[in-house]
């Protein structure tokens, strides 16, 4: 008995050595990309930089119609995830049996497991070839919210479970339809599991390249913001990144590609530090 306690003891130990390492590892990791970004990309840093637009040579001009166009297209993809979301999470909440509610949740998964790139060769094939839009910051927009999708489903879903059966049972009980109690409690009650899902998935849809690569941006040579849906591109931060690291042999387009870096790294940042109080609150109703 003393051996297999020893062994089980032994286990939990190295287990918890082996997470505390993972968390050093991950935590070194974050702290040396934000230092190298930061040490690169400091000096670029100006106000002039953040509210001029950027000029025809690499490296030149500033990086604000990149980040206007960032935010237009991800303010986009919130407002068209968030509709699919919120009839998603009820499906799997509300009407669906426990059966196909956990292959919903499967495919979901599946769908947040699909590589960047090949979301931007379908959005290629299906807006700019079969459809005809070119160029269109809709497109990029359509393929982010696809993207962001399963995260603000399952954690507007999540939000749903978290809810006091009183308070379904008690709507039940006044002969609510399902409807009147999505309505009236579910979705008022579960509201900030959509902002929590739409900051996290706003969050990775910002940094993201491949998705709006061949559908939604250009490089040069467009309005700060579209003025239609076809032939529309905008500029965007993480394309403008991608652009300047080409000519990264260029000292000018190196410094405005790390400036560029710290720029959409402060979006990204931003995105999750306002879903912080969120998630704290969704981890203290888990607890009840």
């Amino acid at each position: 008995m003393r051996e297999r306690g020893g062994w089980r003891r032994a286990r939990r130990v190295g287990f918890e050595a082996a997470c505390v390492g993972a968390g050093v590892v991950s935590a070194a990791l974050l702290f040396a990309i934000v230092a190298a970004t930061v040490w690169n990309g400091f000096d670029a840093l100006s106000l002039e930089f953040l509210t001029s637009p950027s000029a025809g040579r690499p490296g030149e001009g500033g990086v604000l119609h990149q980040i206007l166009g960032t935010i237009w297209m991800t303010a986009w993809a919130a407002l068209i995830v968030s509709p699919l979301a919120l009839a998603c999470a009820l499906v799997l909440e509300l009407l669906a049996d426990r059966k196909t509610a956990r292959l919903l949740r499967v495919l979901l998964n599946a769908l947040n497991a699909v590589p960047s790139i090949l979301f931007g060769i379908f959005g290629y094939y299906l807006f700019v070839r079969f459809f005809g839009w070119g160029k269109s910051w809709l497109a990029g927009s359509i393929l982010l919210a696809m993207m962001i999708a399963p995260t603000v489903t399952v954690s507007w879903a999540d939000a749903m479970r978290a809810i006091s059966a009183g308070y379904l049972e008690t709507a039940r009980g006044l002969g609510l339809s399902t409807g009147r109690v999505a309505l009236a409690v579910v979705i008022p009650q579960s509201v900030h599991g959509l902002w929590r899902g739409l900051l996290l998935g706003l969050a990775r849809a910002a940094g993201e390249t491949a998705p709006i690569l061949f559908t939604a941006v250009a490089l040069n040579g467009v309005d700060a913001l579209p003025r239609g849906i076809v032939d529309n591109p905008v500029l965007a931060l993480p394309y403008h990144i991608f652009a300047l690291s080409q000519d990264a042999y260029d000292p000018a387009a190196a410094a405005a590609a790390w400036g560029a870096a710290i720029v959409l790294f402060a979006l990204v940042l931003a995105f999750f530090a306002a879903s912080l109080p969120l998630r704290l609150r969704a981890h203290e109703e888990a607890r009840r």
